[in-house]
């Protein structure tokens, strides 16, 4: 089943180039089908490129998915034109009395200060604080699960030494309905300065889902089962890491190779995407669980929500 956009959203040529089908909107709205309406809050400094990656992964479901894009206001973006963000962008203000089945927060190069410091994180609070009772499922990514997990848990931060770069393997932990026909030690992308206090996590609050044994946990859940927690990228396209390398390199910055991800590492050798299968299956996993959850009625979704949390309680 399509996905489906705002009349006119640029990304949709791109996608029908690579067969991917978005549905047309006049079309979409002859449909008589209820269908996942989904949240994007890209905080991202290449929107366009980000708005790419993932749509490519949830437009791989078979329900019709009805998706919105989210900035923030507190922060001025510099790589993509205003007209694009007042265009295909809300804002809180425009959404905080509506009802979403899913949220993706993404990633945002912002690891190296305080949150406190982080110019919108006043306003990120609130929005996080929103999802618990708006939204059915929350995936948090990289920086924006750092910030969840900082948020909704007290869970610090730590600085590493040098920059985790690279695709490393992560080993399921636990059986969860999210990580369905995972292989027990998969591949993803990790590019961070930061990781978390593991110290820090209570069981009865958190699952640790996937792990590796020196970089740590890499995949959370609420034991509620509402926020995921991704700490590395499986939306990162083939060459994304190699983009992010030379990046850097032109600033002047000291980031080695990443680990495992040019052939003879060489950094015009050959890049082998192990990961592009686990993406796909995590986002659809999800994205049939949120179906599975949800009501019919959106504007239910926080009495849900609510019941939901009273019976984990008393459980």
């Amino acid at each position: 089943m399509p996905i489906k956009l705002t009349e006119g959203f640029p990304a949709a040529k791109m996608l029908e180039s690579e067969d991917i089908f978005a549905i047309e909107y006049q079309r979409a709205q002859q449909q008589d089908i209820r269908p996942l309406k989904l949240l994007l809050l890209n905080l991202m400094p290449n929107k366009i490129d980000t708005e790419l990656q993932f749509l490519r992964l949830i437009s791989q479901s078979p329900l019709q998915i009805d998706l919105d894009f989210m900035k923030v206001a507190s922060h001025e973006a510099k790589n993509v034109s205003a007209n694009h963000l007042a265009k295909y962008y809300l804002e809180l203000k425009d959404v905080q009395d509506t009802c979403y089945d899913g949220l993706i927060i993404t990633g945002a190069p912002v690891e190296k200060l305080a949150f406190e410091d982080v110019d919108y994180w006043e306003e990120l609070q609130q929005i996080m604080q929103w999802s618990k009772t708006h939204v059915t499922s929350v995936i948090h990514i990289c920086w924006g699960a750092q910030a969840g997990l900082y948020y909704h848990f007290g869970i610090d931060k730590i600085m590493y030494k040098q920059k985790l770069f690279g695709i490393y393997s992560q080993e399921l932990q636990i059986h969860h309905r999210l990580f369905r026909g995972f292989d027990d030690r998969f591949y993803g992308p990790q590019s961070r300065y930061t990781g978390i206090n593991e110290k820090q996590i209570n069981p009865a609050n958190l699952k640790i889902v996937a792990s590796h044994p020196t970089i740590g946990a890499t995949i959370l859940i609420s034991a509620d089962d509402h926020d995921i927690f991704l700490l590395g990228h499986f939306e990162y396209d083939t060459d994304s890491l190699k983009k992010e390398y030379l990046r850097d390199q032109q600033h002047g910055l000291s980031t080695a190779l990443p680990v495992d991800y040019f052939e003879n590492n060489d950094v015009n050798g050959r890049i082998f995407n192990c990961w592009r299968g686990n993406a796909h299956l995590l986002y659809h996993n999800w994205i049939n669980d949120v179906y599975q959850q949800t009501t019919f009625e959106l504007n239910e979704i926080p009495d849900m929500l609510a019941k939901r949390r009273e019976q984990l309680k008393n459980s």
